[in-house]
C-alpha cells in the first residue's frame, strides 16, 4: 500500500502534467514560505496561478478538494504574498485547486477548480 506522501507526490506530478498539457507554464513546485507551501505555481497566459493539489485514494469523506479549508486558504494567501513580493510581480493572480482521486478500478478522476477562492486583504 502506498503511503500518503507517495500518493500526494504522484498526484502533484499528475497535476503538473495536466496543467502543462492545458498550456500552463510551471514556475515552481512545492514553493515554501515559513510553514506554508504552494504545491504548484504556474502561469496561465499573463496570470499567475497558485495551485493546491489534493489527492486521495478513497472518497470516504467526500472529494479531496473539501480538505482545502479556511486555514489552508490563509496559508496559501500568505505564501502568495511572499512570492509576489520576492518576484516583484504586479499582475493578476488566482488560486486554483486540483482534486485527484485514484479509484479502485485503477482510473483517475481529476477535477480542476479554477478561481477556487478569493484571497482576502488580511495577511
Amino acid at each position: 500500500m502506498a503511503t500518503p506522501q507517495k500518493i500526494g507526490d504522484r498526484g502533484e506530478r499528475l497535476a503538473a502534467d495536466y496543467l502543462e498539457h492545458k498550456g500552463y507554464r510551471l514556475l515552481a513546485h512545492n514553493w515554501r514560505f515559513k510553514k506554508a507551501e504552494v504545491d504548484l505555481i504556474a502561469q496561465d497566459g499573463r496570470m499567475i496561478v497558485f495551485v493546491e493539489v489534493k489527492t486521495r485514494s478513497y472518497n470516504l469523506y467526500g472529494p479531496p478538494d473539501l480538505a482545502v479549508n479556511h486555514k489552508k486558504e490563509a496559508m496559501l494567501t500568505a505564501a502568495a504574498h511572499a512570492w509576489i513580493d520576492e518576484n516583484k510581480y504586479e499582475g493578476e493572480i488566482r488560486f486554483d485547486v486540483i482534486s485527484i482521486l485514484f479509484k479502485e478500478n485503477k482510473t483517475t478522476e481529476i477535477n480542476h477548480i479554477e478561481d477556487a477562492f478569493f484571497w482576502g486583504l488580511e495577511f
